[in-house]
């Protein structure tokens, strides 16, 4: 029973920071739409693993870790920031009729690997965790490894069950969508995302 109510905190939590609308959202949509639900699922799962690592590290108290991540707060945004940058310029410029190639496993993994590291390095999700699980009571003490591996595995379901529905919906949408409807929608997305990494790059000013 305490495993299971360990198990909803987890999913609650993975479902709390995947839900608001921003650059994964956004591409995750996006592809979607241009590149087949498979793609789109993916990218959210990226974004899924990166959460669980995070949850991971604050919620086994790895504090030597979380501190150094935050304390790189800098890099990470500049990182962040470039990679949302050219996926932004990429997005802004690509032709629809050039997303409509058969999938490979090399596409499949860059869907993948995109979204984790952008993700993985956006220094206010560690810090959510970190906040959360401290507020939780877990982490930093053995006997509540257990406890914290729930909630870190909650974490993820909850994270990609939450990409899995958005990809769900928007394939059904992917019908209504031809070339000129696709070509505005890289444009406006492309800004979009362009938008979120210059904000983070501006942030270290």
């Amino acid at each position: 029973m305490q495993e299971i109510h360990h198990l909803i905190k987890g999913l609650v939590i993975g479902l709390s920071i995947a839900v608001p609308v921003g650059p994964i959202g956004i591409l995750c949509i996006r592809r979607t739409l241009t590149r087949g639900r498979i793609v789109g699922f993916l990218s959210g799962l990226g974004a899924a693993t990166a959460d669980a690592f995070y949850g991971a590290v604050a919620g086994f108290g790895l504090t030597f870790l979380s501190n150094f991540l935050i304390g790189q707060q800098s890099w990470l945004r500049l990182i962040g920031g470039a990679i949302l940058c050219y996926l932004g310029i990429r997005t802004f410029v690509s032709k629809p009729a050039e997303q409509g190639v058969s999938l490979d496993e090399n596409s499949l993994w860059s869907a993948y690997l995109s979204t984790f590291f952008i993700t993985l390095t956006n220094p206010m999700t560690i810090i959510f965790f970190v906040a959360v699980f401290a507020g939780l009571g877990v982490g930093n003490a053995g006997d509540h490894y257990a406890s914290a591996g729930i909630l870190v595995l909650g974490v993820f379901i909850g994270s990609a069950m939450w990409w899995l529905i958005l990809c769900g919906f928007t394939g059904i949408l992917q019908r209504l969508f031809n070339f000129k409807r696709l070509q505005w929608l890289n444009r406006i997305s492309g800004l979009i995302i362009l938008g979120f990494g210059l904000f983070a790059l501006l942030g270290l000013l």
